[in-house]
Parts: structure tokens; C-alpha cells; sequence
């Protein structure tokens, strides 16, 4: 279709079409030696990644501001990585789009026996323990002997708290855990006490180690309470940009900026932001 556009001199993007064929064939094109886009050309699965991770998030950050025409947006977006790293493989001659669209098929079909075979009249909570069954024994079945225990399968590429967070859940399910929210409130403050012990003593690397720890510790916190460590940090960093933006609006009816005010002043700004809120 592109390769028609081109010869009979139209531009291929004057009409929107909901055929995913024709984003494929458009991809296709960008990725053609002589006649493709020289950046698009020099690309490969490490240097498209970063986009991937990238896109991804500002599909999870139109969803968080409830911005249905950005996530539409984002979505495509998203659906061009895909289509990217589909390309890049089938010129390796290792899949295509198609094997992509066919495995994910497959595996929901398979995932889902409640739905597609004999496995019916389930709970929402039985489903998630028969997915987690299934899934595992997919990853059994084409795991090597390196990679064989009970932390296997988590990728490397997650974001940090997110990774975090699974692994103290495969942890958890072969009984490495502890009871209760409490018990890891109390690790939480003895890695905070290793904290304040390192830089009274100045070892500032040892300390910086420490918080490491500590965010793993709480992290396991906020599996704890049945919450998802980077979703309590996003709303958390959406209450900082908030209440900050609060004291810049009151500093400028002062006629200031923040870099003219001092810092008790801002901290009574921010207490009041904080009030208001409340």
C-alpha cells in the first residue's frame, strides 16, 4: 500500500485507516536501505528500548490523569514499539508481527480455560491462581537449569520497585515472607537506624548502600498492605508537584519565587497547601 502511494505520487498518510496491515507496510517502509528514514534505519532492539519503557509509561500517565484522548494517543504510540522491534526481528529473519499477534493469542486461549475450555463457573480469585499456575508452568517448560530457581523470570529491565516487588512475591509463595505489615515496619526502622549509624560516622557510601535496603523494605511494606509500590509513588509525586506549585502561587502574590523566599517560609506555604488539601 505504501509502495502504491509512493509510485502513484500520493502521500500515504492523507487518510487514516484502522488497518493494522498498512501501519505494518508504513514501518516496513521507514526501515527500507535507500529509500527508508536514516534514523529509523540505524535503530536496533537495545537503542528502540528505552522508547518502549518510555512509551509505556505515558500510556500509565494518561491513564492516572483520566485523559481518554491521550491515552488513545499513547496507546498508539505504544502499538508502534511493537511494530518496531516486530520489524527489526523479521529482518533477522526471527519473527514477524504475525507471530507476535499468534503467540499472545495463543496464550491467552490457554491462560483462560475458564473462559475458552471446560474450567468454568471460577472466582475472580480462583482465575488469578489458575493464570499464576499456568503461567508457571510455561516458564518451567522452557527454563534452563541456570535459571531454575524459585526468583527465575523476572526481567532485569523492570523498573526497579516494580522488580522489587515481584521478587518478594516469588519469595513469598515458597515461604520466605513475613506475617504481617508490622514485622516489615520494624525492618523498615532497623534499616533506617543502619542509615543514621552510617552518616553519624561518616561512611556516606555505606549509608547511600543502606537506602537501597530500605526501599526494598518498603517496598515489601507496600505488598504488605495490598498496594503497588510505584502507584503509591506516582500519587505521591503528583502530591509534591501539587503542593509545591501551591507555594509557588503564593510566593508569586507575594511577588517572589521560590529562589527569593527562605525555606521556613515555604515550609509554612507547604503546611498550608497541605491544610487545604485535608
Amino acid at each position: 500500500m505504501v509502495r502504491r502511494a509512493i509510485e502513484t505520487g500520493t502521500d500515504p498518510m492523507d487518510s487514516s485507516s484502522r488497518d493494522i496491515g498498512r501501519l505494518i507496510e508504513i514501518m516496513a517502509a521507514l526501515r527500507t536501505p535507500g529509500t527508508g528514514c536514516p534514523w529509523d534505519l540505524e535503530q536496533n532492539f537495545a537503542t528502540i528500548a528505552p522508547y518502549t519503557l518510555e512509551e509505556a509509561y505515558e500510556v500509565a500517565d494518561a491513564i492516572l490523569r483520566g485523559d481518554l484522548e491521550d491515552l488513545r494517543e499513547e496507546l498508539g504510540d505504544l502499538l508502534l514499539q511493537v511494530v518496531f522491534h516486530a520489524r527489526m526481528a523479521q529482518e533477522q529473519g526471527a519473527f514477524d508481527f504475525g507471530d507476535v499477534v499468534q503467540s499472545i493469542t495463543e496464550k491467552l486461549l490457554r491462560r483462560h480455560p475458564h473462559v475458552f475450555g471446560e474450567a468454568r463457573g471460577l472466582t475472580a480469585e480462583a482465575v488469578e491462581g489458575l493464570w499464576e499456575s499456568i503461567k508457571a508452568d510455561e516458564k518451567a517448560r522452557k527454563r534452563d537449569d541456570r535459571r531454575a530457581g524459585a526468583l527465575a523470570g523476572v526481567p532485569v529491565g523492570l523498573p526497579a520497585l516494580t522488580r522489587a516487588l515481584k521478587l518478594q512475591q516469588k519469595a513469598g509463595k515458597v515461604g520466605f515472607d513475613w506475617n504481617d505489615p508490622m514485622a516489615v515496619l520494624a525492618k523498615i526502622r532497623e534499616e533506617a537506624d543502619e542509615i543514621e549509624a552510617d552518616l553519624r560516622s561518616g561512611r556516606r557510601e555505606q549509608a547511600a548502600a543502606e537506602v537501597g535496603d530500605l526501599l526494598f523494605a518498603v517496598v515489601n511494606l507496600t505488598r504488605h498492605l495490598d498496594a503497588d509500590p510505584e502507584g503509591t509513588l506516582r500519587t505521591s509525586n503528583q502530591k509534591f508537584e501539587r503542593r509545591f506549585a501551591a507555594i509557588e502561587r503564593a510566593l508569586a502574590a507575594r511577588g517572589k519565587s521560590p529562589a527569593d523566599a527562605t525555606l521556613a517560609e515555604m515550609d509554612a506555604l507547604w503546611d498550608e497547601a497541605k491544610a487545604a488539601e485535608k
